[in-house]
């Protein structure tokens, strides 16, 4: 069994912050894959289901960002999980929006639900960093990541929940190249024929749509007084 877990902030005043895009990748792939209705377990919400072959239990710890791990730490324990079998989703400040990348170990880089989940244990679980942006200084970070996603970033926070739930089967399986693959795929699209032609610039006219001027010199010379 694997443990997917998206971070975040219980309740209706989170529920759109950009704090909570774990949450909301979580919420994407248990609706996308059929699994159980959430229920309260391990400090959290948790739904069951497969991804493939791989039996995943989906966690969202209701103990608020800072202690996320006490939750994390209570399921692993109780189906005997190993770290290798964790996959946590969470905000992510150094990429760009809509960037996603995939990461196995390492420090939490100060991101206060990581911190956590390292103090319960460790640091050799997998993470998916979903870039949110920076706000350009660290004193307005605290806002910015507690306030929610503008309209203008529907389209692309959209694209990036669906492409996790699209990919989710490839990440069960271990194979993180496709699962960004996947979330590629809905974040930035190839362009169809139709699309790139209509940004090709207009081609010259043919040969063929043009009337030949096949007068010599000199008519040209005499229409030229005559006009």
């Amino acid at each position: 069994m694997q443990l997917f877990v998206g971070l975040g902030n219980p309740g209706a005043k989170y529920a759109k912050n950009r704090h909570n895009i774990g949450f909301m990748v979580l919420d994407e792939i248990a609706s996308d894959h059929g699994f159980t209705p959430w229920k309260t377990q391990f400090q959290g919400q948790v739904a069951a289901g497969t991804l493939g072959s791989e039996k995943v239990l989906l966690l969202k710890p209701s103990t608020f960002m800072n202690l996320s791990g006490q939750s994390v730490g209570e399921a692993m324990r109780f189906f005997k999980m190993a770290p290798e079998d964790v996959t946590v989703f969470h905000d992510e400040l150094d990429l760009a929006p809509s960037k996603v990348r995939v990461k196995m170990s390492g420090g939490h880089a100060g991101h206060n639900g990581l911190r956590s989940i390292h103090q319960h244990i460790g640091e050799h679980y997998q993470r998916v960093r979903l870039g949110i942006g920076h706000p350009g200084h660290k004193d307005r970070v605290s806002g910015y990541v507690l306030s929610d996603f503008a309209k203008a970033e529907a389209g692309w926070l959209d694209d990036v929940k669906r492409g996790c739930a699209d990919g989710a089967v490839e990440l069960a399986k271990g194979d993180g190249g496709r699962f960004l693959n996947a979330v590629s795929l809905r974040t930035a699209p190839a362009r169809s024929s139709k699309t790139a032609k209509a940004v090709e610039t207009k081609k010259p006219e043919k040969p063929e749509d043009t009337v030949a001027d096949t007068r010599s010199a000199l008519q040209k010379l005499a229409d030229r007084f005559k006009q």
